[in-house]
């Protein structure tokens, strides 16, 4: 009795079994029946070859019809033959992946037309490693491929427009609601892959749930509807939608587009504009905008609590009623950059109040551009200086005069020390002569500080009297070599000069700026080495002076804002040389007054080569 209870229970199994097989089959046929699949099985040891009434159906083949390979063969496209048959022995090949994805064309056996088909399969082998079956599926793609052939002429001019929207993702469907294409700079954040995309019907790639979702817009689309909808992506941006009917030449639609926009930061420009203009607002700087015609467009408050106009005074009038009568050429010179794209900043002038007071302003002025990237006007940003000018003009002031009561005694010191020093030399006391010659070394240095104190602050009142002269550019450099060599045993100072090269220069600036490139070459390498003062000669009779060195060098944070005044490096291996940072700053400005200016090429422990360029005479 028990074996026949489990042998009713295994017959119960069975039949359980069997329904669930029956279930799963009628799933996978309406399944295939769905995305309109044929399938196939051949077995190339016999020759066998057997089609479902799908794949007839897309072959042009009576369902009751049979078929041979031989039969198949012959309706491959005349031109994809070859290809097709390489690779279908490719998948049977033993060594191969055993795998089959390929598109071709065949010409149907009713009516002999031309049709696109995607086929996949995989090959089975035995035991022997010979193909004992060969099963797949088939689908017609002529619709989709003929349109993305279409589309495909275009591929160029759509992949520019596509790419010229930014933050955008544009994807093309057929009618089928299979993907034609997809472009954008939006792809890779949106998830998608071409590759994984393009020619594949949404049900291939995402869900049943997430297809239906999106079909009812699909179909919206495709009946020729253009529409827009707007939605928040999971990770919080927001993105306006954009469907399109893409119609043929009888006005009928042929496939759809579908734009995604991302429209985050235009949702948070509203918040944003509305902040800006709060700072604006309340600014303490003069915050104007005006045309290239020079007419204001705006004026905040603090630009009438500075000049003394109200708005209603100052809008669409011109700016030049700030403008004094000695610089109204100002006005012209900034338009002609600003028109070029470039930005004025820290330009320190005067301009001149409602009630006729002069004040000194720094600008900063920026033009002002078009989604396109066209310059079509200007903002202004005007800062009153005044106080911080007298408070300049005070210190400068003091500046000069303690340096120029410091130059008399420091003379008489000088030459004492120089003739105590011509004393010791003839009585050959070596204590001496060593303290002497340091002394006058540290009295040089005092000098040359003096000096570019007193050049600093006539630079600041602009009385810096140039002499310029034609002068040969090689006693000069012979002559500062020889005092700096004076100032160190730790370096090697080579000179590779411009043979015979004249400028017009004033040769005594021009002493300073090479004095104090030398002497910084000597302060920035503490461990020594070579240091080259050179001269190249460049097309256009110019002479390319350089100052380089094997010293610690300078990073580029630091090379942004060096010839700035007062500036110093900050490095912890330099806590011990001396000065003020005003060396290159002067060195800028001299080379300013000869139309030139500093340049620096530099790399942290290598070194660092600073240069001009100055015209041959």
């Amino acid at each position: 009795m028990d074996n026949i209870r489990e042998l009713n229970e295994r017959i119960s199994q069975y039949e359980n079994r069997e329904k669930e097989l029956e279930q799963m089959e009628t799933r996978l046929r309406m399944a295939i029946d769905a995305t309109q699949l044929g399938t196939w099985e051949y077995y190339p040891l016999t020759g066998e070859l057997n089609w479902s009434e799908e794949c007839k159906k897309i072959y042009g083949l009576p369902v009751n019809a049979g078929v041979t390979f031989e039969a198949f063969a012959e309706h491959i496209y005349p031109d994809d033959r070859d290809f097709v048959q390489k690779e279908i022995q490719k998948a049977m090949s033993p060594k191969g992946n055993n795998r089959y994805d390929i598109t071709y064309r065949i010409t149907r056996f009713d009516d002999g037309s031309v049709r696109w088909i995607k086929a996949n399969g995989k090959v089975y082998l035995n035991d022997n490693k010979q193909p004992e079956s060969f099963m797949g599926t088939v689908l017609d793609i002529t619709d989709t491929k003929l349109t993305l052939e279409k589309l495909t002429r275009n591929e160029k001019l759509f992949k520019s427009i596509a790419l010229s929207i930014p933050n955008s993702l544009i994807i093309v469907i057929d009618k089928n609601h299979r993907y034609i294409t997809i472009e954008g700079d939006l792809m890779e954040k949106m998830g998608y892959n071409k590759k994984d995309y393009e020619g594949k019907h949404p049900l291939d790639i995402s869900s049943p749930e997430q297809y239906e979702a999106a079909k009812h817009l699909y179909d919206r689309v495709l009946a020729g509807e253009k529409y827009s909808v707007e939605r928040k992506s999971a990770s919080g941006e927001d993105y306006m939608v954009h469907f399109v009917p893409l119609k043929d030449d009888k006005d009928e639609v042929e496939a759809g587009v579908i734009i995604a926009m991302d429209i985050t930061d235009l949702k948070l420009a509203q918040e944003k504009s509305a902040k800006l203009a709060a700072i604006v607002e309340s600014s303490d700087d003069a915050i104007i905008s005006k045309t290239f015609d020079s007419i204001v467009t705006s004026w905040n408050e603090s630009a009438q609590r500075t000049f003394g106009y109200t708005a209603d005074e100052m809008i669409g009038d011109t700016i030049l009623k700030l403008i004094p009568a000695d610089r109204v050429e100002e006005e012209p010179q900034i338009i002609a950059r600003l028109k070029k794209g470039e930005r004025v900043e820290h330009f320190e002038t005067k301009r001149v109040t409602k009630d006729g007071k002069l004040l000194d302003v720094s600008l900063t002025i920026s033009p002002v551009k078009d989604v396109h990237g066209n310059v079509i006007g200007v903002s202004k940003i005007a800062r009153d200086i005044t106080e911080k000018k007298q408070e300049e003009t005070r210190k400068n002031d003091f500046i000069a005069m303690v340096s120029h009561e410091l130059k008399t005694p420091l003379t008489s010191m000088k030459s004492y020390i120089q003739v105590l020093l011509q004393k010791a030399k003839q009585d050959g006391d070596l204590f001496r002569i060593n303290a002497l010659t340091r002394a006058d070394i540290q009295a040089k240095k005092m000098t040359l500080m003096i000096h570019d104190f007193l050049t600093m602050a006539k630079l600041e009142d602009g009385k810096v009297p140039l002499h310029k002269d034609i002068f040969e550019l090689h006693p000069l450099v012979q002559e500062i070599v020889s005092d700096a060599q004076v100032l160190t045993s730790l370096h090697t100072i080579q000179l590779k000069d411009c043979p015979d090269v004249k400028l017009t220069a004033d040769r005594e600036k021009i002493g300073q700026v090479l004095t104090n490139l030398l002497s910084n070459a000597i302060k920035y390498s503490p461990k020594g080495g070579n240091i080259t003062v050179g001269c190249n000669l460049l097309p256009g009779k110019k002479a390319k002076i350089y100052v380089r060195d094997e010293g610690v060098g300078i990073n580029a944070e630091d090379q942004k804002r060096l010839f700035e005044r007062f500036y110093r490096v900050k490095n912890d291996k330099l806590k011990t040389i001396s000065g003020f940072g005003i060396g290159l700053y002067l060195v800028s400005e001299i080379l300013s007054y000869h139309n030139s200016k500093i340049e620096v090429e530099s790399e942290v422990g290598v070194g660092s080569t600073f240069y001009f360029i100055l015209d041959i005479a």
